[in-house]
């Protein structure tokens, strides 16, 4: 068996499509999306992140606002941005790029964002309404992880989805994401993570593995059931190449499985560009 590739950058391409409508609707009734960064500091990752969030943006008439902060700026440096972008009503949605440097509070600005500009999703009161099943910006993994295993025509609903990870930004989020009873969702969820013994106890048993561990080489061949869906949600670097949770054995084994380059990130670029344009959509049903 070789795995059918869950192809992110496929998918992202027609969510892309389908947006360049809704902004080019939105233009003609003289609302003109914004979408705002903050960066702080010079990662040079998060830079290169940056960078091709606002080259989606120009794609699709979406404008781009960007504040660049040293990496020896203040809490309150943070702080004065935020309220800017908050204040600032062309800026429809706007995201703080993770990590920040280490003496500054990334969650304690968090907290000051607006969460109705709130790009990601991961405001406490966004993670609130995910929780109620209600309506808001969804975290961005976590829906464009759904969104490509809808596309693929992988059965969520009913299925024992496995999620080794934790943290955030994605295990914790799409764990009740797909507990929700909506379409492409409503499956039995298990969360494990590095801690747990024996986690292919859990993972031969699953449906679908979302593998988000930030663990390279986690999940391997044995650890899959024949015909699953794997996810390679997690990665991380090991100098300068960009590894995955998921060894590349596993596409033997797999039904369905999502490349290191070209799945998951893309997908998560994509629900970005969603969140803005509900966002921006939002302020013309507002007036």
């Amino acid at each position: 068996m070789t795995a059918q590739v869950l192809d992110g950058e496929l998918v992202a391409a027609g969510i892309k499509a389908d947006l360049a409508g809704r902004v080019q609707a939105l233009i003609g009734r003289g609302i003109t999306p914004g979408l705002g960064t903050v960066l702080v500091g010079d990662d040079g990752p998060s830079s290169n992140y940056v960078s091709m969030k606002h080259r989606d943006c120009e794609t699709l008439g979406i404008t781009s606002h960007h504040a660049q902060l040293p990496s020896d700026a203040t809490q309150q440096d943070v702080l004065d941005v935020i309220a800017r972008f908050n204040a600032d009503p062309a800026v429809d949605a706007y995201l703080m790029q993770y990590p920040f440097p280490k003496h500054l509070d990334f969650e304690g600005a968090l907290l000051e964002v607006d969460p109705a500009k709130d790009v990601d999703g991961l405001h406490p009161v966004n993670l609130g309404h995910l929780v109620q099943g209600v309506d808001g910006p969804l975290p961005c993994t976590p829906a464009g992880i759904q969104a490509l295993l809808a596309h693929y025509g992988v059965q969520i609903e009913g299925r024992h989805v496995v999620i080794v990870g934790r943290g955030l930004t994605i295990g914790r989020p799409l764990a009740n994401l797909l507990t929700l009873k909506r379409p492409n969702a409503n499956a039995a969820v298990t969360v494990v993570h590095t801690g747990v013994a024996d986690l292919g106890a859990y993972t031969r048993e699953a449906d679908i593995i979302v593998a988000a561990a930030g663990s390279p080489g986690l999940i391997t061949a044995d650890m899959v059931k024949p015909g699953a869906a794997v996810v390679a949600a997690g990665v991380s670097f090991e100098g300068k190449k960009l590894v995955s949770d998921v060894a590349d054995e596993v596409a033997e084994v797999a039904g369905w499985l999502s490349p290191r380059i070209g799945g998951v990130g893309p997908m998560t670029r994509a629900m970005l560009l969603v969140n803005t344009v509900e966002a921006a959509e939002r302020r013309v049903e507002q007036g």
